[in-house]
């Protein structure tokens, strides 16, 4: 089973529940922020950690952040392939040794291009995928790539926007889940109203081409990876 995990009820699993559904692979939603209990991370074919509108260090007024960070930790020891998305890649690097930055000069918001290097070039993460490629970015925080990690992908605003660790573990800083209901969601109750939608629009084909790709890549790894 594939456990996707919710930090904030404003940021739902969108487009990755439906490549789950076609690929024929169970999966369980867990929302973190309403105190579910975390099953053992060994027992998971794959781990989603989704983004929220706090930091990894806001762990005072969101406590469900420390369990969050403690499951990462726990995954990893586990050897459960992961892909943490925008805050869950904080979380990631954070767990791991990376510094998060609140705020961030690398903040980004809308629709961005973002460039593989030769490392994410070759990664089966990004099979398929073009660079650049299309993302929707809604950030202010930004992370670092952890000891032992490997950088894949930066943008011009950004310089760590993709990295893997050993075991199939990703954390990537923008939104490959995202649909147009979510953007739509987003403009104005995240930020200042700021017309997200047209733009996502514009570019939702490009967007859908190397979002899904970059989801059904990480659900193919991390089958592969827990095949006896």
């Amino acid at each position: 089973m594939f456990l996707i995990v919710q930090n904030d009820p404003h940021c739902p699993a969108g487009g990755l529940v439906g490549i789950l559904e076609e690929s024929g692979h169970p999966y369980r939603c867990l929302a973190a922020y309403a105190a579910e209990p975390f099953p053992d991370p060994a027992t998971l074919a794959g781990i989603v950690v989704l983004g929220g509108e706090m930091g990894v260090h806001d762990t005072v007024e969101h406590p469900h952040l420390a369990r969050v960070l403690e499951f990462i930790e726990a995954a990893i020891k586990a050897g459960t392939p992961l892909l943490g998305i925008c805050l869950g890649g904080q979380l990631l690097s954070h767990a791991t040794g990376g510094v998060v930055s609140s705020p961030s000069c690398h903040g980004e918001m809308g629709i961005c291009r973002v460039e593989l290097n030769g490392e994410g070039s070759a990664d089966p993460l990004f099979a398929g995928v073009p660079t650049p490629f299309v993302t929707f970015q809604l950030h202010g925080d930004s992370f670092t790539v952890p000891p032992g990690g490997t950088l894949l992908a930066s943008s011009g605003a950004c310089p760590a926007q993709a990295f893997r660790l050993p075991g199939s573990v990703y954390g990537v800083q923008f939104h490959p889940e995202v649909d147009r209901a979510i953007v739509d969601g987003w403009d104005g109750l995240f930020t200042p109203r700021a017309d997200y939608l047209s733009g996502f629009i514009s570019a939702e084909t490009e967007f859908n081409a190397a979002s899904r790709a970059i989801l059904a890549n990480f659900i193919s790894l991390a089958t592969a990876a827990r095949l006896p």
